[in-house]
């Protein structure tokens, strides 16, 4: 095998390797984001899964579940995209420095 492609295979190996890693390191990372004023939060792991919703009493209102709802689905929306950005930071910079020579790798941004 040419020296070249030997290089490249450890490069995209280790990759792989460093992938792995921080993916189970962000599934023990978690976000928190909250609506109404911290009545209604929400905790998300670094690979997006819902932990836990917490909500206040004072924010339960028989007359008014709809504004409930929307609490709820502002908290879970914004802990979701914090998730997302912390994964895109942890994921991202491993792919940076990568030298492929040219080859375009569907998938992982090059």
């Amino acid at each position: 095998m040419n020296p070249k492609y030997q290089k490249m295979l450890k490069q995209v190996q280790k990759m792989q390797a460093d992938m792995a890693k921080a993916q189970e390191e962000l599934a023990n990372e978690v976000v928190e984001a909250s609506a109404g004023g911290g009545m209604v939060s929400a905790r998300v792991t670094g690979d997006l899964v819902v932990q836990s919703i917490k909500i206040d009493p004072a924010a339960i209102d028989p007359d008014d579940a709809e504004m409930l709802e929307d609490l709820v689905l502002a908290a879970v929306n914004e802990a979701m995209r914090m998730a997302q950005e912390l994964a895109q930071k942890r994921m991202g910079g491993l792919t940076s420095g990568l030298d492929l020579g040219g080859l375009n790798l569907p998938g992982l941004g090059f």
